[in-house]
């Protein structure tokens, strides 16, 4: 059982099911590790041990029967905080919902249940989730196993640093601003953004919302793509609403190769700075999958434009998030920007006038938003996938002081505000696309680095087939040492 914690999810599941590993000996195995890891890293802040295992105990039986509950059966996995679990605290790492009980699950909990997982927690998240980092006054901090004094990312830094730890074998994230991608990309292991719209958010929600966010997605964290692959299948599909008259049927990718992809590569942008050892790898990973055969540009660009497609982002984005606050915060946003002078474009200036957006506005809004999409809909008619970065650079130190809209990182010798990477996040949040991130190396200081595979609309199966079949040539998913 030495290196079983690692094994990837879908090769445990088959291991489970043929009963080469029993149900109860793989979760005792994992809560061994979490035991002895997660004091450190404060990833797993909430357990229901007890449940858990009286679950796989079940899940053993039902395997003596020679049944199975589905293609998760028996495996142990955790769930991103916000994440409604029957029973569970969901916090939002919100000090007022401290004692705030789930009595349903989420769909996409129940979706995982369903399928036979085991989840024996939960993980923790920034307040409201909306940091790069993961810290909140219920759980407190939470550290990349990589390099304890540095953010896992934010707003599933909690996921990705219980997956890099080897404490779960699965987790399930959300993303409105790289919120899967971001940790993926610090803690070195795998992350997907799905096509807006095709996993149910019922569930995931302070106030109880119904409706599906703008821009929002809940989506798989993993170690391999095989696993993202299997988690999507599970997660994927209309909710009980619509499932009368529609069913999910995305397209299987249609290349088997690397050599068989048209591969557009994008190394930098004026809107974000890009740490040059990071673009310097990027930009390596564009030539060796040239000398695999591949079609590959470092020009290729869809039809638009990047500062404006950005600005769209940052309008859109903050006017969806105004509605999970107080208020009391609203009323505050609302004060900054009618004080506002006509000539600020600071991103608080941003910020404030997203706040205040009319509905008519929003429409027009979203008339550019559409026009975006059909120009990367041409882009993907003669390119497979385009590949960027997915923040500044690596994980940086642990930084929570003051107002985060105000925080800098040192990218290149130079402070630039953290808030710039959400270019980066934007860049397929805004036009709804998948995105996957996989890991592609380290930085000579020995910290992960990943790149984000960006696809066409709904074609999320093909992104994910691309990062498994790039690491293969890069390596993918290597544990963090002393783990």
């Amino acid at each position: 059982m030495t290196d079983i914690a690692y094994l990837p999810a879908h090769k445990l599941a088959g291991k489970l099911r043929s009963r080469e590993i029993g149900c109860l000996e793989l979760l005792e195995h994992y809560l061994a590790r979490v035991e002895r890891f997660n004091p450190a890293l404060n990833a797993i802040i909430w357990t229901d041990l007890e449940a858990a295992r009286e679950r796989a105990r079940q899940a053993d039986q039902v395997l003596g029967r020679g049944e199975t509950w589905g293609p998760l059966h028996g495996l142990p996995m955790t769930i991103k905080e916000s994440f409604d679990l029957a029973g569970a605290p969901t916090t939002w790492g919100i000090a007022e919902l401290s004692g705030h009980i789930a009595k349903t699950d989420a769909v996409t909990t129940a979706r995982l249940r369903a399928a036979g997982a085991i989840i024996f927690g939960k993980t923790n998240v920034p307040l409201m989730l909306a940091d790069w980092q993961s810290f909140n006054a219920i759980y407190g901090t939470t550290n990349n196993p990589w390099d304890l004094t540095r953010t896992p990312g934010g707003s599933s830094g909690g996921s990705s640093a219980a997956l890099a730890a080897g404490l779960c074998a699965l987790e399930l994230g959300s993303d409105i601003g790289a919120s899967i991608r971001n940790p993926a990309h610090y803690c070195g292991v795998l992350g997907h953004k799905p096509s807006w719209g095709i996993v149910p958010l019922r569930g995931q929600s302070p106030s109880g919302a119904l409706a599906m966010s703008d821009i929002s997605v809940a989506g798989p964290l993993a170690r391999t793509a095989e696993d993202l692959g299997l988690a999507l299948s599970v997660l994927a599909g209309p909710d009980e609403l619509d499932a009368a008259g529609w069913r999910l049927a995305l397209p299987k990718p249609l290349k088997t190769k690397l050599a068989d992809y048209r591969v557009a590569v994008m190394l930098g942008d004026p809107n974000c700075a890009v740490d040059s050892e990071y673009s310097a790898r990027l930009a390596e990973v564009g030539r060796e999958l040239h000398k695999l055969g591949a079609t590959v540009s470092f020009e290729a660009r869809p039809a638009i434009d990047t500062t404006k497609a950005h600005a769209l982002y940052i309008r859109l984005l903050r006017a969806v998030t105004m509605a999970r606050i107080a208020p009391s915060v609203f009323a505050d946003w609302q004060s900054r920007a009618a004080q506002l002078a006509p000539e600020d474009d600071s991103y608080k200036a941003r910020v404030a006038r997203a706040t205040t957006i009319l509905h008519r506005d929003w429409l027009a809004a979203h008339e550019e938003r559409t026009k975006l999409r059909w120009a990367w809909h041409a882009f993907f008619q003669n390119w497979d996938v385009l590949l960027t970065p997915v923040a500044a650079g690596a994980a940086w130190p642990h930084d929570q002081k003051g107002d985060r809209l105000d925080r800098v990182i040192t990218v290149n010798g130079k402070p630039e505000n953290t808030n710039d990477q959400l270019f980066w996040a934007g860049i397929s949040g805004v036009v709804h696309l998948p995105s996957t991130v996989t890991p592609i190396g380290l930085t000579a200081a020995g910290l992960p680095l990943g790149v984000q595979i960006i696809t066409d609309n709904l074609q999320d199966l093909t992104s994910i087939d691309f990062a498994r079949l790039l690491a293969r040539e890069i390596g993918g998913f290597v544990p963090p040492p002393g783990y």
